[in-house]
Parts: C-alpha cells; sequence; structure tokens
C-alpha cells in the first residue's frame, strides 16, 4: 500500500524530535546538544520558527559520541570517526559495526590496564608516596619519579596526558 504526500510528511515530522526530547532521551543538557551541533558531531533542521528539530536517528550518533569519549576519544577522533558515516540516511547496523572495530584494540588495552588497577591498587603504584612495605622493594628510593609525574607503574592505558593537570 502506497502512502500519500500528506502521510509520507506525516510520518516524516513524526520522526523529528525536540531539543528537549533528545535531551531527555539523551542525558545531554541542550546546550551540550547545541554544542555537538557546532562541532559537526549532530545536525538538525530547523522549523519555520527557527526551532531546532532532529532525525530520531541522532540519538545512536549522541550514544556513539559519548561511549567514544568514555573510552577516551577525543572529539577529534570522533568527528573523524563520524565523518565515515554516509550522509542522507541512518547509518545501518553494518556502518556502526565497522566504525567501532577501530575500538577493539583500545578496548581491550583498557580492560587489561583496569584489571591491572584492580589487582595492584593495595600494593606500589609508584606514586612516589613511599608509604607502603612493599614501595621499598618496588620503588626504592623512589627510582619511580624518574619515569615523570603521577603513578608510574599503572598501566600506560590508564595514564591521560594532561587530564588533571593545571595548565
Amino acid at each position: 500500500m502506497s502512502r500519500t504526500a500528506g502521510e509520507e510528511l506525516a510520518v516524516r515530522t513524526t520522526d523529528l524530535l525536540t531539543v528537549g526530547e533528545v535531551a531527555r532521551r539523551s542525558g545531554l543538557a541542550p546546550s551540550a546538544l547545541r554544542y555537538y551541533e557546532d562541532q559537526g558531531l549532530i545536525s538538525s533542521s530547523r522549523t519555520p520558527g527557527n526551532q531546532r528539530r532532529y532525525q530520531r536517528s541522532v540519538l545512536r550518533r549522541i550514544a556513539f559520541v559519548r561511549a567514544a569519549r568514555s573510552i577516551g576519544l577525543s572529539l577529534d577522533e570522533v568527528a573523524a570517526a563520524l565523518a565515515q558515516l554516509p550522509d542522507g540516511r541512518a547509518p545501518t547496523r553494518a556502518d556502526w559495526t565497522r566504525l567501532s572495530q577501530s575500538w577493539r584494540g583500545r578496548l581491550n588495552e583498557q580492560i587489561d590496564a583496569l584489571i591491572a588497577l584492580r589487582d595492584g591498587l593495595d600494593s606500589c603504584i609508584g606514586c612516589g608516596c613511599l608509604s607502603l612495605r612493599t614501595c621499598a622493594l618496588s620503588n626504592p628510593g623512589d627510582a619511580a619519579a624518574s619515569y615523570g609525574p603521577g603513578a608510574a607503574y599503572l598501566p600506560k592505558a590508564l595514564h591521560r596526558d594532561d587530564a588533571d593537570r593545571p595548565a
């Protein structure tokens, strides 16, 4: 059964979400949605009254951005990944699978690092505090200081280069 032009428009209009609806469904503030749009991570159309409307598929893009950020990808890396998605249609499962394949190695490295962190937090991590008995064996004379700031014995995947250092 074919749809009339009016029915097609009604279907398309119901697939458009307001800023408030996207904010509620995604858990992001409207200001974050505008920022993501300014960065080219998501896009919207405008009503005759100049209000933003988002395709329902934007929820998947936002979830993708949040997942990517949670594993440490920068917004530039996320934007580059999203640029690989097709224009003019919602990405398919195959599109998302292809895009996320590059994360597998990074995720596995972080999983291994988190396991090492969990298993080693009660021992010397090379932070320089020298407060544990194991520090004298693992970090005699604070030798780990020569590796640079922070907990030198933590797995590299857990180091956030300058993430929490003041500028």
